[in-house]
């Protein structure tokens, strides 16, 4: 996860971390660049937002902690982490495409995209951290 102080980093293996959960004030970070992409995150505990290059990657409200993100031609997977018992969280992945949810190993069913190719999930938190893989049928 991005540390304290980070809203915003990437490790070795070319993984995201961003948002922070337990901000009470706004944070935000524009420009950011991973091979020539400009990324922008805003986040606090009621909103974490990441975009690529101007468009929408990740949105949870209320606001998360995202570890480990990875985007692929195939979908995506993360780990998420919220104060509140659940967070809705919107992905733009692909238009009009029927996607594979699961979260900790449980297949949660399917969730297709829209014209847009928002997704959106739901996740509960009671269990604690959460890892989540988005997978295209």
């Amino acid at each position: 996860m991005a540390g304290q102080n980070e809203i915003i980093s990437v490790d070795d293996k070319g993984a995201l971390h961003f948002g922070n959960h337990d901000a009470v004030e706004k944070q935000k970070l524009e420009g950011f660049e991973i091979q020539g992409d400009l990324y922008k995150v805003k986040t606090h505990n009621q909103v974490t937002r990441l975009e690529k290059n101007g468009r929408l990657l990740y949105e949870s409200v209320p606001g998360t902690t995202v570890g480990d993100f990875i985007l692929t031609e195939d979908g995506v997977r993360f780990t998420v982490q919220g104060s509140a018992e659940d967070a809705q969280i919107t992905l733009e992945l692909d238009a009009d495409q029927e996607f594979e949810v699961w979260a900790n190993g449980v297949d949660l069913g399917s969730a297709k995209s829209n014209l847009a190719g928002k997704v959106n999930i739901s996740v509960d938190f009671e269990s604690g951290l959460q890892t989540i893989e988005i997978k295209k049928l």
